[in-house]
C-alpha cells in the first residue's frame, strides 16, 4: 500500500492520547508482515525494530494521535469518530514511516550501515508519549545513536523539508495561577479579600516582567483564560489564570517562573489574598544537534534541506529524545493550507507525503 493510502486510512480513524486501538491496530497490521519486530514497550505505542547486524541503530519517531477537533473538511476520507481530528497531520507522519517501513522489508541484512528502529508514539499532543518511551529504555536497549523526526508544515513549499541548527521549536509549558481571596458583599468591599483585582494586577505585572526580557530572547509568556467571581455583588474570593510559557532556553523559562512567582509574593503582601503559581506539563525545546546536521547536509549535498532563518514558537515532544541522543527535526512544507489544528486542516498528500518518506529513506543510508 502506499503512503497516501495509509494517511487516508490513518485520516478516517483518529484517536486521542494513549487509547488509539484502531491507530495501533492498523499500524501492526502493517508491520506485523515484514520482517522485523514489533513490540509496544508504552501504552499506545508500537516499535518496530529491523535489524541490519549492525552495533548501533538509526531511530525514526512518528506520533498517532489527533486532537478534539469536529472536522469541516467534507473530504471523503474525513473523521469517522465524531469530534475527533487528525488536524494536526500526525495521519501524515504516521503514513509516512509505515511506508518506510515496506521500503526497509526491501532491504537485504547488511546493506545499511545502521539498524533501523521506527517509533510510533503516543500522546504528543497531550501528555509526552515522547518521554514515556524514553522512560522505558528504548533507546538504550536498541542501541540507538541519532534520531530524526518530521512535522507537517503550512507555509512551506509542498514537498519542501527544511530544519535549522541549534533551537528548533520553543519550551512550552502550560501555567495556572490561583488566587484565594475572601467573599463579602462588595457594599463592604474593605472587609474582604478582592482575588479578581489581585488576579488583575497579578496579570498586568507579569506582562510588564515579560515586555522587560531581553529583546533577543524569543518569548511568549501569555493568560488566554481568567475566571472569577460568582455574582456581581460580591468580592470574588477566587480568580483562575491559566496560560501559556514559551520560549527556547531553559535560563529564560526559569527566570520567568521565578519573576511570576516572586510578583505572586508582592501580591500576596499587598493585598492579603493568597496567589499560586502552579506549573503544568512542559515540554524542552526541540534544539537540533548542530554536528549531526551539518554531517546530513554534507553527505546529502543538492538535495539537502532547506535552512530555516528562525525557529518557531511551537512546541513538539520530539526534544524529550533530543535530551537523550543526539537528533535532528525536520519540517515538511503542506504549501497554503488551512493552519495546524483548524477543523479544515487538510493538504495535497500525494504531493507532499512521497517526499517526506523518500527524504527519510535517504537518512538511512547515510554514514
Amino acid at each position: 500500500m502506499d503512503v497516501v493510502a495509509h494517511r487516508r486510512a490513518l485520516h478516517a480513524i483518529p484517536e486521542l492520547d494513549r487509547q488509539l486501538p484502531e491507530t495501533t491496530g492498523y499500524v501492526r497490521r502493517v508491520l506485523e508482515g515484514l520482517s522485523c519486530k514489533v513490540f509496544s514497550p508504552t501504552e499506545g505505542s508500537v516499535c518496530a525494530y529491523f535489524d541490519q547486524g549492525r552495533e548501533t541503530t538509526l531511530a525514526l519517531r512518528a506520533d498517532m494521535d489527533a486532537l478534539p477537533v469536529q472536522e469541516s473538511t467534507g473530504a471523503p476520507y474525513a473523521s469517522t469518530h465524531p469530534g475527533i481530528m487528525h488536524a494536526c497531520g500526525h495521519d501524515g507522519h504516521t503514513a509516512m514511516l509505515l511506508a518506510l517501513a515496506e521500503r526497509l522489508n526491501t532491504y537485504p541484512v547488511g546493506a545499511l550501515p545502521r539498524n533501523v528502529l521506527l517509533l510510533f508514539q503516543p500522546a504528543e499532543e497531550t501528555t509526552s508519549g515522547a518521554r514515556d518511551l524514553c522512560r522505558a529504555g528504548v533507546l538504550e536497549q536498541y542501541h540507538v545513536d541519532r534520531i530524526f523526526g518530521m512535522h507537517l508544515w503550512p507555509g512551506l513549499p509542498a514537498g519542501t523539508i527544511a530544519t535549522r541548527p541549534g533551537p528548533m521549536m520553543a519550551r512550552a509549558g502550560e501555567l495556572n495561577v490561583i488566587v484565594r481571596g475572601k467573599s463579602v458583599h462588595i457594599s463592604s468591599y474593605r472587609q474582604g479579600c478582592d482575588a479578581l483585582a489581585a488576579a488583575a494586577e497579578f496579570l498586568r505585572r507579569v506582562y510588564d516582567m515579560a515586555a522587560a526580557m531581553p529583546s533577543e530572547e524569543p518569548l511568549v509568556l501569555r493568560f488566554g483564560k481568567m475566571t472569577s467571581g460568582t455574582v456581581r455583588n460580591a468580592v470574588s474570593a477566587l480568580s483562575v489564570l491559566e496560560g501559556n510559557l514559551r520560549t527556547y532556553r531553559d535560563e529564560t523559562y526559569d527566570a520567568c517562573c521565578r519573576g511570576m512567582e516572586e510578583i505572586g509574593a508582592q501580591i500576596e503582601r499587598e493585598t492579603g489574598c493568597t496567589v499560586e503559581v502552579k506549573l503544568g506539563i512542559s515540554y524542552p525545546a526541540v534544539w537540533n544537534h548542530a554536528e549531526l546536521l551539518e554531517s546530513v547536509r554534507h553527505q546529502l549535498g543538492s538535495e539537502a534541506p532547506a535552512v530555516l532563518e528562525t525557529p518557531a514558537m511551537a512546541a513538539e515532544d520530539f526534544s524529550f529524545y533530543q535530551r537523550q541522543v543526539p537528533g535532528v527535526f525536520f519540517f515538511l512544507g503542506t504549501g497554503a493550507t488551512p493552519p495546524l489544528h483548524a477543523q479544515n486542516f487538510d493538504f495535497d498528500d500525494a504531493a507532499v507525503l512521497p517526499a517526506g518518506a523518500a527524504f527519510f529513506e535517504k537518512l538511512l543510508g547515510l554514514s
